[in-house]
C-alpha cells in the first residue's frame, strides 16, 4: 500500500540531512525525497557562502545555539570523513565604530555562554590576522569554518540511500488516518506512512497543502554578493557587529572554499520565492507577501534599516561604501557581481521575524518551518531532530 515509510519533501541540506538521520537511526526505512528542481542543493543550499558557523551570535539554549555549536564540529568530521573540501579559518567580528564596542562585548559574552573559544582584540592585533581591515576592537572566533555544501548534500544523498525523484513539485497533499499521498505537478503519486516537510522557501505553502495552519509566512529576502577581484585583499573571513534587532549579519567578506572572496550579503525584499534579481517577479507569490500582515508590519518598523539595504542593491557606489567600513582600501572596480541568494525568512501576522529553528508537528507530518542560516551548519543536529519526530509517527 505504502511507497516509502517517511516521505521527505525538500532536497536541500536539511531533507537530506533528515532521510540520512532517519536511514542510520532505523536502518529499513524506506525514505523518498521529492525534490522539484532537476538538482540538489538549487537553492539556499547551493547559493550561500559556504560558512560553518561557530554558533555565536544564537540566544544561549536555543535551538540555533545548541545545533550550530554541535553542527559545526560534526560538520567538519563529516567533510574530513568523505575528503570532502574544507578549512577551519577562524573569523573576525569587528567594531568599526564606538557605539558597536557594546555590543561586541555582549557578543563575547553570549560565546562562552555557548562555548564558543572567543579572542579579544584591538587595533594592532586586527592587522596581525587581516592586514588590510581596520577596526577600533574585534574578536577572534576560531571554530568558524567554511566547507562545499553542495558536495556535502551530494554525499547526504547517497550515504542515505534514499529513494530521490527529481522534477516532482508537490501540488496536492492527501492526509488520512492510515498515511499521506502526494501528488506532483507531473502526475506522479506517492503514498507513505510519515511526511516531513522541508520545503526552504515554500514550507508554508506545503504545510497549507497538507490541512495545517503554519501560523507564519514565508517573506523571501534577496542576499546580493560581490567578489573581489583581487581576493588576496582578505585573508579569511571578516563580519561586521551584527544588529541583534535584525536576523542579517550585514554585509561581510567571506574566503570561499575556492579562494575567491565573496562580500555581502545585503537584504532586500524579494519579488518572488525565488527572486535572485529585481526582473524575477511571481505575481501570485508577491501578492502573497503583501497580503500577510506581518509583512506590513516589519516595513512599519524598520524601513529605515531597508531603506539603506535598497540604496546597496541598486548603487555600487553605496554597497562599496559599506564595504569600506572594514576594508578601506577597496574600490568600486575591486567589486564584480556574483549570484545572489535568497533567505526564507518566517514571519509572524505581528511582523515578529522569527529568531530560532522552528520545527512544527501534525498528524503523520512533520513541518520544518523556519531554517534559514545557520541551517546548513546545523544540519545535522536538525536532521536527527526531525528524524526522531518523524520515527515517532511510524
Amino acid at each position: 500500500m505504502f511507497d516509502c515509510d517517511v516521505l521527505v519533501i525538500g532536497g536541500g541540506i536539511v531533507g537530506l540531512s533528515t532521510a540520512y538521520a532517519l536511514t542510520r537511526a532505523a536502518p529499513g526505512t524506506r525514505v523518498t525525497v521529492l525534490e522539484k528542481e532537476h538538482a540538489l542543493a538549487s537553492h539556499q543550499t547551493g547559493r550561500n557562502s559556504g560558512v560553518i558557523h561557530s554558533g555565536i551570535y544564537y540566544r544561549p539554549g536555543s535551538l540555533k545555539a545548541r545545533f550550530a555549536v554541535e553542527g559545526a564540529a560534526e560538520m567538519v568530521k563529516f567533510c574530513a570523513e568523505w575528503d570532502i573540501p574544507y578549512e577551519v579559518t577562524g573569523k573576525l567580528v569587528v567594531a568599526t565604530a564606538r557605539e558597536e564596542l557594546p555590543r561586541l562585548h555582549a557578543l563575547v559574552q553570549r560565546g562562552r555562554e555557548n562555548g564558543i573559544p572567543v579572542r579579544e582584540l584591538g587595533p594592532a592585533q586586527i592587522s596581525e590576522y587581516e592586514p588590510r581591515v581596520r577596526g577600533l576592537a574585534a574578536i577572534h572566533v576560531g571554530t568558524t569554518g567554511i566547507c562545499d555544501y553542495g558536495a556535502v548534500s551530494r554525499r547526504l544523498a547517497e550515504s542515505s540511500r534514499a529513494r530521490i525523484l527529481y522534477g516532482a513539485e508537490v501540488t496536492v497533499i492527501d492526509r488520512r488516518s492510515w498515511g499521506v499521498a502526494v501528488r506532483t505537478a507531473d502526475g506522479r503519486v506517492v503514498r507513505a506512512r510519515v511526511l516531513v516537510n522541508c520545503a526552504g522557501l515554500h514550507c508554508d505553502r506545503i504545510a497549507r497543502l497538507a490541512g495545517d495552519d503554519p501560523g507564519m509566512r514565508i517573506v523571501p529576502f534577496r542576499g546580493e554578493y560581490y567578489e573581489l577581484r583581487d581576493p588576496s585583499l582578505v585573508r579569511g573571513l571578516v563580519y561586521p557587529v551584527p544588529d541583534p534587532a535584525f536576523p542579517f549579519l550585514g554585509v561581510h567578506l567571506t574566503r570561499g572554499i575556492d579562494g575567491g572572496v565573496h562580500i555581502g550579503p545585503n537584504a532586500v525584499p524579494a519579488l518572488a520565492r525565488e527572486g535572485y534579481g529585481w526582473s524575477v517577479v511571481r505575481p501570485r507569490e508577491l501578492a502573497g507577501t503583501l497580503a500577510w500582515p506581518g509583512s506590513w508590519a516589519i516595513a512599519r518598523a524598520h524601513w529605515r534599516y531597508g531603506a539603506g539595504e535598497l540604496r546597496r542593491s541598486v548603487s555600487k557606489r553605496a554597497f562599496t561604501e559599506a564595504v569600506r567600513r572594514l576594508l578601506p582600501v577597496v574600490s568600486e572596480s575591486d567589486l564584480r557581481r556574483a549570484d545572489a541568494g535568497v533567505r526564507a525568512q518566517a514571519v509572524l501576522r505581528d511582523g515578529t521575524l522569527v529568531d530560532d529553528f522552528l520545527i512544527r508537528e501534525a498528524p503523520r507530518t512533520v513541518h520544518v518551518l523556519n531554517a534559514p542560516s545557520p541551517a546548513a551548519t546545523a544540519s545535522l543536529p536538525i536532521g536527527r531532530e526531525v528524524a526522531g519526530r518523524a520515527l515517532a509517527r511510524l
